[in-house]
């Protein structure tokens, strides 16, 4: 692909976040459209959201679940940005307007205390750089229609993200086992997603490695203060406005995440 189609795709990107219409999958659009050039659309979009203001704030891991990675055909996770005007409070009311195709996932979330700037971070570099962990809720979406996507149309999608909620309890890793650490997700009490820790790359810290690594490989590690969201340990779900969502960790106790209806 020239640099003019990278930069096509990604302003196609832009614009259909920015309307609010979905687009074809990039893959069709743009033959030949693999992976370095799926990062180069993502970073595209990164420097311009910086460029226009947007604080960069952590990191998140997409495809963490092997179910999902052979139906995309792909042998590892990829990765997408955090940005400040993504965070949605415990309870508050997540604007509808603002979202595209929405579901939700439940997540373990780190936050960082200390950074992990050089590559070759090891497990044990790694538990003395997180600060504590929290309960997530991701609300993933998708700028391509129909979610009719492959890894390339993911990467480029910033790892359909949308927006996440953080719980408000956080709990140092002393003592917890996240492997085993239950997850149930529940929609205005009626339950909708299971999991646990192990769903997760067999552990969430093996995601959070993997990412750290893959972050100082390219010269953009984790900081202190950055949140980390290490993947879906369950099924996602569709969400429809109104929808009310708690999901309980754990160890890492809940979080809820409140829509908006539609007409609002």
């Amino acid at each position: 692909m020239s640099v003019k189609d990278i930069e096509a795709a990604a302003e196609s990107l832009w614009s259909a976040a920015a309307s609010g219409k979905a687009i074809a999958p990039l893959r069709e659009t743009f033959p030949g459209f693999g992976p370095d050039e799926a990062y180069a659309v993502q970073e595209i979009n990164t420097q311009r959201k910086l460029r226009e203001g947007s604080r960069l704030i952590g990191r998140k891991i997409g495809l963490t679940a092997k179910a999902v990675q052979r139906q995309l055909g792909v042998d590892q996770p990829d990765y997408g940005m955090l940005f400040a005007d993504m965070a949605v409070a415990d309870g508050e009311a997540v604007p509808w307007s603002a979202l595209m195709q929405p579901k939700v996932e439940a997540e373990v979330a780190l936050v960082m205390e200390h950074d992990l700037l050089d590559p070759g971070i090891s497990m044990a570099q790694l538990l003395r750089s997180v600060a504590f962990a929290l309960p997530a809720i991701e609300i993933v979406g998708s700028r391509i229609a129909d979610w009719n996507i492959r890894f390339v149309d993911t990467v480029a999608d910033n790892a359909s993200s949308g927006s996440f909620v953080l719980g408000n309890t956080p709990v140092r890793l002393d003592g917890l086992d996240l492997r085993l650490a239950g997850m149930v997700m529940e929609r205005k009490g009626e339950q909708v997603s299971l999991g646990a820790g192990a769903a997760c790359l067999g552990h969430p810290l093996n995601a959070a490695l993997w990412l750290a690594n893959k972050m100082a490989g390219l010269g953009r590690g984790l900081k202190a203060g950055d949140v980390v969201l290490t993947g879906a340990l369950g099924p996602m779900v569709p969400v429809n406005p109104g929808d009310v969502f708690e999901a309980r960790i754990q160890g890492l106790g809940s979080v809820r995440a409140v829509f908006e209806e539609q007409n609002k």
